[in-house]
């Protein structure tokens, strides 16, 4: 792809996770043409992130190879950095600058995982409970290593599996939801068979783990070759000596793409209609940007997205999206069920003292921080959130530790070489 280089289609993707692509999919199904792009070499996002078709379930195998059959123009490696006025998304891909127009644009830009601070978190060999995933899915050796996973919300599950069916020592998993919301939340998976029995196979994959309720990490501490993880249930606290420590609170949706192109925000989540529009016109979003509610629930989302996008006028039709449409009104209860049993503890909000690093990327302290700066009086004042991930850890760490709203993004959202900015933007429709 050449520096500069236009693309143009009836309708963008941006994000190849389940929404991304049932959305992409959709839309080339109803005739339009569909650009796909997304930052990651292969399709599939984090959750269906793989080295080889044979370690995916058979759901993702089998819409990986709807893409694959589809006239969708997929483009791996492209990180979108920013809009143009123009209906142009501005984009990178291995160093060189490219514009997409677009006449509708669906954003499916998923999550990121939630790092609350606390003393230790910066260790070497303690990782995000998502990151580790990614990381076993990337073929790090983990046989015979102990592991302490600890957070809360369902991934701690298939994680915690994982690890075990990899030779891992999986020493304890520990929710810091309390056990009454937990087991709560499980019973209420009776509507859901499919969902129970996944739950109940990944529990019994880690057996000879502790998974213990309403208990959290208080600190770790580095201990030779290895790390002290120190627990607490509230009443007393204890350590566990670990190899490998992971520790994630869920997930926050990526809203900073829809947050540029001025779309509405509403509690942390984009806002959408029933055809998963947002409140700019032409723009659609799908998948956890709305909330997190899980693969089954993108999935609908992307299939009713990109079949209203892909029509160049009016609502979506016909049996796809109508049987998408059913499989999203018996996921949006799921979501709230599964966000009320996880909501973090009021503890949460004390796990990091002064001295504890906040910001990883500039180094920035708890203790340097005044709780009466807004967030972007903290941006100035220290660096916080303007280091190479851009806020996007220490973001809603920093939001939910000092109760500021987040700043606005800013262009660009991703670190990105001068020349990507420097370009212009494309020429309009009519010039072309």
């Amino acid at each position: 792809m050449a520096d500069g280089s236009l693309l143009t289609t009836d309708v963008a993707i941006v994000g190849a996770g389940p929404a991304g692509i049932a959305a992409a999919v959709a839309a080339a199904n109803r005739g339009a043409s569909a650009v796909l792009l997304d930052s990651a070499p292969r399709p599939g996002g984090q959750i269906w992130r793989h080295r080889s078709a044979a370690e995916l379930p058979a759901s993702a195998a089998r819409w990986l190879q709807r893409l694959r059959h589809s006239t969708v123009t997929w483009i791996p490696s492209a990180t979108v950095v920013g809009m143009h006025r123009a209906r142009a998304l501005l984009a990178e891909r291995e160093g060189r600058e490219f514009s997409v127009r677009w006449r509708r644009l669906i954003i499916a830009t998923g999550a990121t995982e939630r790092f609350l601070p606390f003393p230790g978190w910066t260790l070497p060999g303690v990782l995000g409970v998502g990151g580790l995933q990614a990381m076993l899915k990337s073929g790090a050796e983990v046989v015979g290593r102990r592991v302490v996973l600890a957070g809360s919300g369902p991934l701690l599950l298939p994680v915690a599996a994982a690890l075990a069916r990899a030779g891992a020592r999986v020493a304890v998993v520990a929710e810091q939801a309390p056990a009454a919301r937990v087991y709560g939340f499980a019973a209420g998976l009776v509507r859901t068979p499919g969902r129970l029995a996944q739950a109940a196979a990944y529990r019994s994959a880690f057996l000879g783990a502790r998974y213990r309720c309403g208990t959290w990490v208080v600190r770790i501490d580095a201990a030779g070759a290895g790390l002290v993880v120190s627990l607490t249930d509230g009443r007393r606290v204890w350590t566990e000596l670990a190899d490998l420590a992971g520790v994630g609170y869920g997930l926050v949706p990526s809203v900073g793409l829809a947050h540029l192109a001025g779309c509405e925000i509403s509690d942390g989540c984009v806002a959408t209609d029933r055809l998963q529009r947002t409140s700019v016109p032409d723009i659609y979003c799908a998948g956890e940007p709305t909330g997190i509610a899980g693969a089954d629930s993108a999935i609908a989302q992307g299939t009713v997205a990109g079949t209203a996008a892909g029509m160049a006028s009016g609502p979506a039709e016909g049996a796809p999206a109508r049987r998408a449409g059913t499989a999203l009104a018996s996921t949006r209860g799921f979501a709230a069920r599964l966000s009320r049993a996880f909501g973090l503890r009021p503890e949460m909000h004390a796990l990091a003292d002064a001295s504890t690093i906040v910001c990883r990327c500039e180094d920035v302290r708890l203790g340097r921080i005044d709780r009466g700066w807004t967030m972007r009086q903290t941006r100035l004042y220290t660096r916080a959130g303007m280091g190479p991930c851009q806020g996007r850890v220490c973001g809603p760490a920093l939001e939910f530790v000092t109760g500021k709203p987040a700043d606005s993004p800013r262009l660009p959202l991703f670190p990105t070489p001068v020349a990507t900015l420097a370009a212009g933007p494309p020429p309009s429709e009519g010039d072309t």
